[in-house]
């Protein structure tokens, strides 16, 4: 497979063959129909061994690999499994929405992180890519020579951030990575305003929720993990401006980060430096905030801090519901397979997650415990 394979993306305005639609909800429904979301996450809640588990997802591969190695295995497959069934549905299209090959290769974004990490340390390529088809840019077979990686890419304005000195102890891959996330939602939104009116008003709303979540998150983590002051926690914050229209957002989208100053408009990054004021140690403060219900609860007898892993989780979930009711109530539209990479990439991370716990030695349920999935 060769990187920087070009694709056509769908001018502005033209319309989606009707007949495509439907066989790509069609390919998505029979797809989710197996998948462990929805009604058949319950089914994961009895698994006490990796064997059972590799045995569930693919029960016509057996294995007789020991633990540590089924582990990486069995991880590899079920990101293998899960890119190859969306490519399937996006080759639905002969000439698939921007949208959803941008969303598609978020893998991407995530691949370029990691060999990004690993260069800095000095390491081997990862063992295991994401394998997104002709939708690949980035040419991870020339790792680690960074500018061959990355030439031609859209990515290619990397090379201006001195990436020589990678590997100093003084280079800054988290402001690397805020970066890579701002390109990567600023283009995606960018992306939503060739969709027609029917679909860009219910994907706008939903990744305007994930941006300001992601924000929010980000946040909190620099602050609790990493002991980072608000000036500088804000500084990793992706600054995003969305236009509105009423209740709704309208197409116009606009990076901050570009000096964009716009009137009636609003930061997806709001939230978060709003939150850069409050305690984590005083839940009070927290009150009347926008996402406060995915706070951490109080618990009697115990002094209350913001957890930032319980808040990812319910944030998660959040989207994941809202990506239900998308798949579901908007059939055979350009909204139904964009909430349909959303569940797969759930359903990715809760296998995921549910592989390495039970790895580790937990059940099933311990897992979906501490992740706080209901089942």
């Amino acid at each position: 497979m060769q990187g920087g394979a070009a694709h056509h993306y769908m001018l502005r305005g033209e319309s989606q063959d009707a007949g495509e639609q439907a066989f790509a909800y069609a390919k998505a429904c029979g797809i989710i129909g197996k998948s462990f979301v929805g009604k058949r996450i319950p089914v994961l809640g009895k698994i006490n061994s990796l064997n059972e588990l590799n045995r569930l997802i693919f029960p016509e591969a057996l294995s007789d690999l020991p633990g540590p190695e089924l582990l990486a295995n069995l991880e590899s497959r079920i990101l293998r499994r899960t890119t190859r069934q969306i490519f399937a549905v996006i080759n639905s299209f002969s000439n698939p929405p921007e949208l959803l090959i941008r969303q598609f290769r978020s893998y991407e974004y995530a691949d370029l992180k990691t060999c990004l990490h690993h260069i800095a340390a000095g390491k081997p390529i990862p063992t295991t890519l994401s394998d997104i088809g002709r939708f690949r840019t980035v040419r991870f077979e020339a790792y680690p020579d960074i500018a061959a990686m990355l030439c031609g890419s859209e990515f290619e304005f990397l090379l201006a951030k001195n990436l020589v000195t990678i590997k100093s102890a003084d280079f800054d891959l988290t402001s690397l990575e805020t970066e890579l996330d701002l390109h990567y939602y600023t283009l995606l939104m960018k992306s939503v305003k060739r969709l027609h009116a029917d679909d860009r008003q219910f994907i706008e709303q939903i990744l305007a929720r994930e941006i300001s979540l992601r924000n929010c998150v980000w946040a909190l983590r620099l602050r609790t993990y990493f002991a980072k002051p608000p000036r500088e926690t804000a500084k990793h914050l992706m600054d995003i401006e969305m236009h509105q229209s009423g209740d709704a957002f309208s197409h116009a989208v606009v990076s901050v980060a570009a000096g964009a100053n716009t009137v009636n408009s609003v930061s997806l990054a709001a939230e978060a430096h709003e939150s850069l004021s409050f305690p984590l140690d005083y839940r009070l403060a927290w009150n009347g905030w926008r996402w406060e219900r995915l706070l951490n609860p109080e618990k009697t007898g115990e002094i209350w801090t913001a957890d930032p892993r319980h808040f990812q989780n319910a944030a998660s979930q959040y989207i994941y519901h809202l990506s239900q009711q998308g798949f579901r109530s908007t059939p055979s539209s350009v909204t139904s397979i964009f909430c349909f990479l959303k569940l797969k990439q759930f359903e990715e991370d809760l296998l995921t997650s549910i592989t390495e716990g039970v790895g580790l030695g937990m059940t099933s349920n311990d897992v979906f415990d501490l992740i706080e999935v209901r089942q």
